[in-house]
């Protein structure tokens, strides 16, 4: 797609070959307590409950059935993690702001993500998902807030991107790169992806490639 950052061209081969191989359920933590050792560089999807994040988790890896999808949201109540081919940990977040669950549960999981997200040296980047259909929400801003002040690396990936005319999403990207303009921590550049149709998704795993290259990661 166009509006896809050049410089991770040279990295979608790379980005194919990172996720074509195994990718193995290997840890599940519903506290601070129980979190697996920091062995591996992390790398983090958050987004609003129903905002496609299973489905996205499984259209990068190509399973259908890595990450649990439902059309129940709030159904990932716990942090995933899953070993890509030996190289890095990709963590499926819980999903956040979904009210019609018991308000103890959703505060339990809602303190999880921000207690992961500001102590976890090994984490590299969360990429932040955004119904690309209706924009940065309140309840997102207090996710961006909590990586801003923790100092952690996040890039805006919109979903759905499918679901609307060029034109629109057009004025999505431009509206949602201006919300976090200002904020320290975020990676200037939004990613319109659809796991539906695919798009995007070749040039999100180039840009993963290309964040555990310079890394170091072999």
């Amino acid at each position: 797609m166009s509006d896809m950052a050049p410089e991770t061209d040279p990295f979608l081969e790379t980005g194919r070959k990172l996720f074509a191989g195994e990718a193995d359920f290997i840890w599940a933590a519903n506290s601070l307590k129980n979190l697996p050792p920091m062995t591996k560089v992390e790398i983090a999807f958050a987004g609003r409950s129903n905002v496609g994040k299973s489905s996205l988790v499984n259209a990068l890896t190509g399973r259908n059935t890595l990450a649990r999808t439902s059309h129940t949201p709030g159904r990932t109540q716990q942090l995933n993690f899953f070993d890509i081919g030996g190289r890095f940990h990709l963590v499926d977040m819980p999903g956040y702001g979904y009210a019609a669950v018991e308000k103890e549960k959703v505060q339990a999981w809602t303190q999880l993500i921000h207690d992961y997200l500001r102590g976890r040296a090994s984490l590299a980047r969360v990429f932040v998902l955004i119904d690309a259909r209706h924009g940065i929400k309140p309840v997102d801003e207090g996710v961006l807030e909590t990586l801003d002040k923790a100092a952690v690396s996040y890039q805006v990936v919109l979903t759905k991107a499918d679901e609307l005319k060029a034109g629109e999403l057009e004025k999505r990207i431009a509206d949602t790169a201006g919300k976090i303009a200002k904020r320290a921590a975020a990676y200037p550049v939004i990613m319109p992806t659809s796991s539906r149709s695919g798009a995007g998704i070749p040039e999100l795993r180039a840009g993963i490639a290309q964040l555990l290259n310079e890394r170091g990661v072999e």
